[in-house]
């Protein structure tokens, strides 16, 4: 079997093609993957896809300048019109059973093209807002797999459209689940009694987040000796955030830990009592597969503001809290984080809730089955 797989732009989209891909090859080691992106230097699969041991081609695209009167959108309908031709040529040269969009500048043009040739299609969509790629595609897929629930609405499809929506969750890359909480403090030397709190950013950092958790480190520091704190401030802000840890009350606290990026994030959410992070959908399935009481501030420079739409609807279930970014500078961080440090039974019941309304466990394995399923026109 040859499937063709596109995503890219964020982390975001690329992961979960690439946990996709991975479920499927452990199935069967003899189907063949391709998979196609955006030449942006700054696309992430451009990164990570290689990394994760596949083939990966472009599509030449780009998105919409703002403002919409910007010069260089002028060519827009040109960039478009060759991006259909270049996928429309990658599609015939590998010539897939299976077509998979998981969002991004380059899942348009592959999955529309795709559709058009009459080859199986599906689309995921992590987040809880659909995003533009999708929404464009929507109405020509043969499958749309969505994680919250509230995204089948969002899509506005109706009738038979909408029976081509399926809720199977967000896959995951190996490792989250793999760790007990007992064996992963275990394995970071914290007691028994400790109270860790883990927060991240994103891999580049955000500067804002990172000073209000410099100054959540200095309460920790000076009034609270039962809580341990390690943050990853990102690789972009990771020195000037440890400039501005050394200059404050918590230099040389032995509790408060900052890595510049995780890398054993498995282990590390897993020891975590609360964890404070962005509101990717990526973290969000992560979180909730574990059971973790988060502190989510969401990132505001993500597209169509999307990762706000995630966060509420982990709070509207009571299985989140959500500190938006412009509330950072005043407080609002230690004003949410603290009350939930004393509150050992709130957090437990917060992560539980998280579990039970968010986590889908065998998100991988429905989704392999699903899409062989298509793959074979027994859908």
């Amino acid at each position: 079997m040859r499937i063709l797989l596109t995503g890219g732009g964020t982390a975001g989209h690329v992961n979960p093609a690439l946990a996709v891909a991975d479920a499927l090859r452990a199935r069967d080691p003899e189907t063949q993957f391709l998979f196609a992106a955006s030449d942006m230097p700054r696309d992430k699969a451009n990164d990570l896809i290689p990394r994760a041991g596949y083939e990966l081609r472009h599509i030449h695209i780009r998105g919409m300048r703002s403002p919409i009167v910007h010069p260089a959108n002028l060519a827009l309908p040109f960039i478009m019109s060759r991006a259909r031709r270049q996928a429309r040529a990658l599609i015939r040269a590998f010539s897939p059973d299976l077509i998979i969009g998981t969002g991004g500048f380059a899942c348009w043009p592959v999955v529309a093209e795709g559709a058009a040739l009459g080859i199986p299609t599906a689309v995921h969509e992590s987040n809880a807002l659909p995003g533009k790629a999708i929404m464009q595609v929507r109405h020509r897929v043969d499958r749309i797999f969505i994680n919250f629930p509230e995204t089948a609405d969002r899509l506005n499809l109706t009738g038979r459209e909408r029976d081509r929506i399926i809720r199977v969750g967000n896959p995951i890359l190996p490792g989250f689940g793999a760790v007990s909480r007992a064996d992963a403090r275990k394995q970071l030397g914290l007691a028994p009694d400790e109270v860790s709190v883990l927060a991240f950013g994103g891999s580049l950092g955000a500067e804002r987040l990172n000073d209000a958790l410099v100054a959540l480190a200095e309460r920790v520091a000076r009034d609270l000796p039962h809580v341990t704190l390690t943050f990853a401030a990102g690789k972009r802000d990771y020195d000037r955030t440890a400039a501005n840890l050394k200059g404050s009350a918590a230099a040389w606290c032995p509790r408060i830990s900052l890595l510049d990026y995780i890398y054993d994030m498995p282990v590390r959410m897993a020891a975590a009592d609360l964890v404070v992070s962005r509101a990717g959908a990526m973290t969000v399935s992560e979180l909730s597969l574990l059971g973790k009481a988060a502190v989510l501030v969401p990132s505001p420079y993500v597209a169509d503001n999307h990762q706000l739409r995630n966060a509420q609807a982990l709070v509207r279930a009571g299985a989140g809290v959500c500190v938006e970014e412009d509330g950072l500078p005043g407080g609002a961080l230690e004003r949410a984080v603290l009350p939930l440090l004393a509150q050992s039974a709130e957090r437990a019941a917060m992560g539980q809730r998280l579990q039970e309304g968010f986590a889908c466990p065998d998100a991988n394995e429905r989704l392999c089955v699903e899409l062989l399923r298509l793959a074979r026109g027994q859908a």
